[in-house]
């Protein structure tokens, strides 16, 4: 009985935040800014919680999501540019090309035993040598700033008025994204990659196939990110190399850490937390204290990680065992 009321406890409480949700580009109508930067925390988490599938569950230190981000970006935003190819579409052809390219890189990686910080290293290195690459390579626009058709409100080629229909699709993706994290979680290869996560030798000599573990969860975290790249060139009008960003690869690692390295909803949390107060101290401060943000910014961080190293879910857990603790007690 103590199990269905904490099933129901917790959808109520998905279900609560998910229509809060659906309701802030209602109350933030009048300010297009603002629905801009919702959006964008939206974004990160999407790509904090698909990171989750391989740094969270499998443990591996990955700092490529934007060269997944970027390459999902080229490929829809090319596909629409050359052959009038709606990004609806091309935004799933982005996914398989850049699931493709991370099989491409993942199968010598994960062959030869790199992990740790020569996985993290070789990760980071790639996102700055595909912006190079992108830079020369002529045929997709090189260094130019290439800009999207604009078909004003137009649904079919993704092209909006306002930055609101973008922030129900990235919506939808992080939907998309939890439910993915839920689902491999509770499955066969979220059991092997949580134990690859804690020791890989083990988990060899127990029998499992850490190569083709770590490969599929690498498969499903930059399918999830190279669509969500289609969006973002949607989004912005425009595909340039600057998307491969290592910076930001970082920070996505960043938010999966500090959210809880695999717990589902942990990267959203610190997502929420972090890029929120972020984009919201850049909007409010940024013109008059240039840089005040990233110190504010780095404060937080600093805090979290010296009070809740296991990461920001956890408080929740916490809160969650002494309700039940006291329900139990009744």
């Amino acid at each position: 009985m103590n199990f269905f009321k904490e099933m129901n406890l917790g959808k109520s409480l998905i279900l609560i935040l998910f229509v809060i949700a659906l309701g802030i580009p209602y109350v933030l109508r009048t300010n297009q800014y603002q629905v801009l930067l919702a959006t964008t925390v939206l974004l990160y988490g999407v790509m904090a919680t698909s990171w989750n599938i391989v740094g969270g569950l499998a443990g591996q230190l990955d700092f490529a999501a934007f060269a997944y981000l970027g390459i999902g970006a080229f490929v829809s935003g090319t596909l629409f540019i050359r052959f009038n190819l709606s990004p609806w579409f091309g935004m799933f052809i982005g996914g398989l090309v850049a699931s493709g390219f991370a099989l491409l890189i993942g199968i010598p990686l994960f062959r030869f035993g790199i992990k740790e910080v020569w996985y993290a290293l070789t990760t980071s290195a790639l996102v700055e040598i595909l912006k190079v690459a992108f830079n020369m390579w002529e045929k997709v626009g090189g260094p130019v700033e290439r800009c999207l058709p604009y078909f004003s409100g137009s649904w079919q080629h993704m092209r909006f008025v306002t930055y609101a229909p973008f922030y129900y699709i990235m919506l939808t993706m992080l939907v998309i994204a939890l439910l993915v994290n839920q689902r491999i979680t509770n499955s066969k290869l979220g059991y092997y990659l949580k134990a690859i996560g804690e020791d890989e030798t083990a988990t060899e000599v127990l029998g499992v196939d850490n190569r083709a573990s770590k490969l599929k969860a690498l498969v499903y975290y930059s399918f999830l990110i190279g669509m969500t790249g289609g969006i973002y060139a949607s989004m912005y009008g425009y595909i340039h190399p600057s998307f491969f960003n290592g910076p930001e690869s970082t920070k996505v690692a960043i938010l999966g850490i500090v959210g809880g390295r695999g717990i589902t909803f942990g990267p959203l949390l610190a997502a929420l937390l972090l890029v929120g107060a972020q984009e919201f101290l850049r909007a409010s401060l940024g013109g008059e204290f240039s840089g005040l943000y990233l110190l504010i910014y780095a404060i937080i961080l600093i805090i979290v990680v010296l009070f809740k190293p296991r990461g920001i879910a956890t408080i929740f857990q916490d809160i969650y065992q002494k309700f039940k603790t006291k329900e139990v007690k009744k």
